[in-house]
């Protein structure tokens, strides 16, 4: 397979990038149709972690950070990087330094079906980070593989330039022609929550205004007692 380092890619618009970071990866993930939401397994580093960005996207080798090292030569501040792997790996691929190197670049945040170390140090920079797991064990750099290409990262496909959104819930991919619409249809679902919780708040039930009464009777459920 051949290897490659795209240095140029249609990033999705800054804008809508802004519109998106207004709201939670739940209220998205609905507003995207309940699609590109990346497997529950991937959680920050740290509760507050947050991230808006465009896709950077790395897929590298198991135990090997090359290619995460050769992406930041190709990022634009306002990116996120999303690696993937080629094989199933908790190995610590990403720490301290290059955390201090994503900053200084001005990279959002990392996204990564793999392990990070130092997660202590990383979280008192405030760097967010979404991975698999906190682990130790050290890498080499030395197999390479490619940057900027389609990828599948944690069970959602991430194409160069879309939308990555975080927070504590996981983390959700908007495709770049679709983010200024879900950002409009994330807009109007938080709209359509606020007047549902003044309602639940005033002592109404679910149960009554989602019209599940008749539902249950639809389902053959009884009341007894």
């Amino acid at each position: 397979m051949k290897t490659i380092i795209v240095r140029s890619i249609d990033r999705v618009d800054a804008r809508a990038v802004e519109s998106l970071a207004a709201y939670g990866v739940a209220t998205i993930h609905e507003a995207l149709g309940r699609t590109g939401l990346m497997h529950p397994y991937m959680r920050p580093l740290f509760p507050t972690a947050r991230v808006a960005g465009t896709a950077v996207t790395v897929l590298s080798h198991a135990g090997d950070n090359l290619m995460v090292h050769a992406a930041l030569g190709v990022c634009r501040p306002g990116d996120v990087l999303v690696v993937a792997l080629k094989s199933e790996s908790t190995d610590g691929m990403f720490g301290e330094l290059l955390a201090v190197s994503c900053v200084a670049q001005g990279v959002r945040g990392l996204v990564i079906d793999a392990g990070v170390r130092d997660s202590d140090a990383i979280t008192t920079m405030g760097f967010p980070v979404w991975s698999k797991a906190i682990c130790a064990q050290g890498t080499v750099k030395a197999t390479p593989g490619s940057v900027n290409v389609p990828i599948l990262c944690a069970g959602a496909l991430v194409e160069p330039g879309d939308a990555v959104v975080g927070d504590r819930d996981g983390v959700v991919i908007v495709p770049r022609h679709a983010a200024v619409e879900v950002g409009r249809l994330a807009g109007a679902r938080e709209t359509r929550e606020e007047a549902t919780r003044a309602r639940l708040r005033a002592g109404e039930l679910g149960l009554d205004f989602y019209g599940l009464r008749a539902k249950l009777k639809e389902l053959g459920v009884e009341w007894v007692g």
